[in-house]
């Protein structure tokens, strides 16, 4: 872990791994820290956000085990009707049945939220999905779309371009600003999808 300075008010933790970010984010959530604010976890690293008073030196060790299986589980709803369903099957030398079982059948952790308010990038994906983004972007990917790219399976939460392969869709909504917790998926929580 390398801290680096980011301002008055906070820090950046930079790691080597994605698994050390959310084992880092994780224990640090649950030692709720003297003076912190928010943690704010990313694909690298975590920034801590705090009152001014804040030590570095207080931060607790931390490993891959800290993420706590007692985090919160959100089932989200999906009908398995997305545009590139069929595409990934073949990309995959799947049927489509198959992309949905195994799709549905992980169980996913919320590593950080970016791109958009709510947008989720949920590890767990079984690797025999995994595909790199699309080749050409579409301008409009609708709300509610849940696709996957790369080792990750995401929900848009708002219309925005995209190009990530669109598996189905969700009507739960992802970012609400009058709950005391907007997104849908914060990072920690665990995900299922379930097929209706």
């Amino acid at each position: 872990m390398r801290l680096l300075p980011n301002g008055p008010r906070s820090v950046l933790a930079e790691f080597a791994s994605l698994d050390d970010v959310m084992a880092a984010a994780a224990a640090w959530r649950a030692a709720e820290l003297p003076g912190v604010i928010e943690l704010v976890p990313a694909a690298r690293t975590v920034m801590i956000v705090h009152d001014g008073g804040f030590d570095a030196a207080t931060l607790p060790s931390f490993d891959v085990a800290s993420r706590s299986p007692e985090a919160p589980l959100v089932e989200v709803p999906v009908i398995y009707d997305g545009a590139d369903l069929a595409d990934v099957a073949a990309a995959c030398g799947l049927d489509v049945d198959e992309v949905i079982a195994l799709h549905s059948a992980a169980e996913y952790t919320c590593a950080f939220c970016g791109f958009m308010p709510g947008f989720s990038y949920l590890v767990g994906l079984d690797p025999r999905l995994q595909l790199p983004r699309r080749a050409t972007p579409r301008i409009r990917v609708p709300a509610g779309a849940v696709a996957i790219a790369a080792d990750f399976t995401a929900v848009y939460p708002g219309e925005s371009p995209g190009g990530w392969h669109l598996l189905g869709r969700t009507e739960l909504a992802m970012w609400d600003e009058r709950r005391e917790v907007p997104a849908t998926l914060p990072p920690g929580c665990r995900v299922r999808f379930v097929p209706r």
